[in-house]
């Protein structure tokens, strides 16, 4: 979840065995409802990007010695929101016959609230809710100021299904003045596994181990330059 600034996407190669000096990696864009999209890709220290994206705005190192390789989108926009995938050519040889194919790494989402990146929403907070690991994907997030339900600078993000174990996450914001620092809002998500709430003095990491969710609730300043990303 990002807000503003510059993010950085690891892709990791620890299953590959050749020289990963040699490895030319490729980088894609998925956005929703489109098909992969490639961005660029890295050789011998250099990028050759696609003519439908801008070479400025992408960085790309290359960690050897950790079989690593660091994508950094700079100064993040709306547009940027997608799922980002790395590939690499692998040759396999078997019953006589040689072929090229592919290997695409899991992916990883990138959600970046509109809200974070306009000027107005200086000397205002943002509480982020995640809600990770829940099936099957409906669910119901809402915010409340301890009476009633806050509808008001609400921004709730996609449901996502994660490849690795095919359960879903969502993710919503809430800002607020400063002038309300200090009241206590509350995020809270009804799934038919259960109901469940935290609130915002309680700013933390907090699982679920009965209904499998992971739950995260984070402050935000949004007129200060740190970027969270969960």
């Amino acid at each position: 979840v990002a807000s503003k600034g510059s993010i950085r996407l690891q892709c990791h190669f620890k299953d590959f065995s050749g020289n990963f000096e040699d490895i030319i990696i490729h980088w894609y864009q998925q956005k929703k409802d489109k098909a992969p999209d490639r961005m660029f890709y890295l050789t011998a220290g250099k990028i050759a990007v696609d003519s439908n994206f801008q070479e400025n705005r992408y960085m790309v190192e290359k960690v050897s010695s950790q079989k690593m390789c660091i994508l950094t989108i700079k100064d993040v926009m709306t547009e940027d929101a997608a799922t980002y995938y790395c590939a690499y050519w692998h040759w396999q040889y078997t019953q006589c016959v040689g072929m090229y194919y592919k290997v695409f790494g899991t992916g990883t989402k990138l959600i970046v609230s509109g809200k974070f990146l306009s000027s107005e929403n200086e000397n205002k907070l943002t509480y982020v809710c995640l809600v990770e690991k829940f099936y099957p994907e409906v669910i119901r997030v809402t915010w409340t100021d301890g009476k009633k339900e806050v509808t008001d600078n609400v921004e709730k993000g996609e449901i996502w299904k994660s490849a690795d174990d095919g359960q879903y996450s969502i993710g919503s914001w809430l800002t607020v003045s400063k002038e309300n620092k200090n009241k206590k809002y509350s995020c809270k998500y009804e799934h038919e596994s259960g109901t469940h709430s935290f609130d915002t003095f309680k700013e933390g990491i907090y699982y679920h181990s009965k209904t499998g969710f992971l739950y995260i609730i984070k402050k935000m300043c949004t007129d200060c330059s740190k970027l969270f990303i969960y």
